[in-house]
Order: structure tokens, then sequence, then C-alpha cells
């Protein structure tokens, strides 16, 4: 059961992602790509230990159920506009971005109205691996920037983040169509 709680340490470490993230985007917008690449794996990280530690602890709220996947949101849309480029040596292209970005103002749209509903509408399978490659895709492009020449099992890190950053374009459509469905049975029910 959700609670109405509001200063719960889930909450408290979503607040402190969201404005890890703003300082992310400045870094970004600098240019440093290993100071950005180390910030966006805390900001990453902290998203599992907050979930985990509101099932644990039973911190689950109503403001979290909405706040957390919000501040998600703003972490990887902020970062796939600030990573997108045009080019051929882009791994995330500016057309990804808005795919990424329309799926989660849908997304968001539909979660708020089931959530006003009274109906749970978390995450996924699909939305968890979305995230995840999305995730993996920013850190890949990130840490290219940042060490260009550094390679993982002989393989460097910008191809391994151009094809990361379509299979997450795959997870994210799907993941998308999923909710919708599942908002559709939904309000059937009704």
């Amino acid at each position: 059961m959700a609670s109405d709680r509001v200063f719960t340490v889930p909450n408290l470490l979503s607040l402190a992602r969201l404005v890890l993230a703003i300082v992310l985007f400045v870094v970004m917008e600098r240019g440093a790509w290993g100071l950005a690449t180390g910030l966006f794996v805390v900001a990453a990280s902290t998203d599992w230990v907050d979930g985990w530690y509101a099932r644990r602890f039973g911190q689950v709220s109503r403001l979290g159920r909405i706040f957390d996947p919000l501040v998600d949101k703003v972490i990887v849309c902020g970062a796939y506009v600030l990573l997108a480029e045009r080019g051929e040596a882009a791994a995330i292209a500016p057309w990804m971005a808005v795919v990424v970005i329309v799926r989660e103002l849908v997304v968001t749209a539909v979660r708020s109205e089931m959530e006003r509903l009274g109906e749970d509408f978390s995450a996924g399978p699909a939305g968890k691996l979305k995230m995840v490659l999305q995730c993996l895709a920013i850190g890949l492009e990130l840490a290219a920037r940042a060490w260009p020449a550094l390679s993982l099992g002989g393989i460097a890190l910008r191809p391994a983040a151009g094809v990361v950053a379509w299979a997450a374009i795959v997870a994210t459509v799907w993941s998308g169509l999923e909710y919708l469905l599942r908002c559709r049975v939904l309000i059937r029910s009704r």
C-alpha cells in the first residue's frame, strides 16, 4: 500500500537525484565528459537504491510513485537532448531524443491519470528494460566522449553506444505501446 507520506528516504533520494540532474546537465554543457560520466552513473544507480529502499522498508508513497519516474524522465530526456548530435559520429541522433521525449510525455500523462483513478501504474518489465538500455546508451556515449580511445573487449565505446542506443529506441517504443494497451484495458474494466 502506498502511503501519503512525503518526507521519506526514497523521496529525498529522488529529490537529490533531481538536483544531481541539474548539475549533470551543466557539466555536460561544459563538455566535462569524464565528470559527467561519473555523475550519470551515480544518478542512475541511485534510482535503483530509492526503489529498493521504498520496497524493503515499506516507504512506498503516492508521491514517490509519481516523483521517482518523473526524475528518471528528467535525467534521461535531458541527457538525450544534450547528447543528440547530427552526423555519423554520434551514437544518439536528434530523432532518437524526440522519440524518447514523446514516449515519456505520453506515459507520464497516462500514469498520472491512472494514479488519479487509484490504479497502481508502476513500470512493467518492458519499461524497466527500456530504462536500463537508455541509461546504458547514455553512459556509453558519455564515456566515449570522455575516453575516445577506450574499448571494452576490443569493441570501441562509440559503436557499442550506437548499438545500445538503437536497442533502447526499440524498447522505448515497445514499452510505450505496452503502457497504452495496459491503460486501455484498465479504462475498459472500469
